[in-house]
């Protein structure tokens, strides 16, 4: 059975796994394959265990199967001072293997969830154009706002806004 649980500082290394091993599949032909190759466990579980020593306003639970970390979820703030929406969902990632079954529609009711805890009562989540993920997101009634361009391993690549304008909704699914 999947546990959504707090992510702690001892999860950072499986949390780093999970982070490298779903953008090499998810981003695999969307961004240049030097970044992706470019991602070291040793690398990306510092900076995670960075993040989780010292939060700052961020929150990141984790999905744990069996003891293992097979997905997460970050939010917090939005940290552009956008017009609009308060929160922002930053990290979504499930393994491959365990996509498809419910387990990142959980991951987005607990940052919901979070987020109204925190007295914020909407939501912007920024993913890559040409990530299929969009239809998840409009599945699960996030609205397309709006595009912007990034620059990853020398390549500009765009990314799409998806907001949700309230999360009572979402939390309670």
């Amino acid at each position: 059975m999947v546990k959504i649980r707090p992510a702690e500082i001892r999860d950072a290394e499986g949390i780093a796994r999970v982070h490298i091993e779903t953008w090499r599949v998810a981003y695999h032909g969307l961004m240049p394959e030097s970044v992706l190759q470019g991602l070291t466990l040793g690398v990306q579980g510092e900076r995670w265990e960075q993040s989780l020593a010292h939060p700052k306003r961020t929150s990141t639970v984790v999905a744990e199967l069996k003891e293992a970390v097979i997905a997460f979820a970050s939010f917090g703030p939005e940290p552009g001072n956008d017009y609009r929406y308060q929160g922002e969902l930053s990290h979504i990632y499930v393994l491959p293997p365990h996509q498809r079954r419910g387990i990142g529609t959980r991951l987005l009711r607990e940052a919901a969830q979070g987020l109204l805890q925190h007295n914020l009562p909407n939501m912007l989540l920024w993913v890559l154009s040409s990530n299929p993920a969009r239809q998840w997101c409009e599945r699960l009634g996030g609205r397309y706002l709006r595009d912007r361009v990034l620059e990853f391993g020398g390549q500009k690549l765009k990314e799409a806004a998806y907001g949700w304008d309230e999360l009572h909704g979402l939390a309670g699914r």
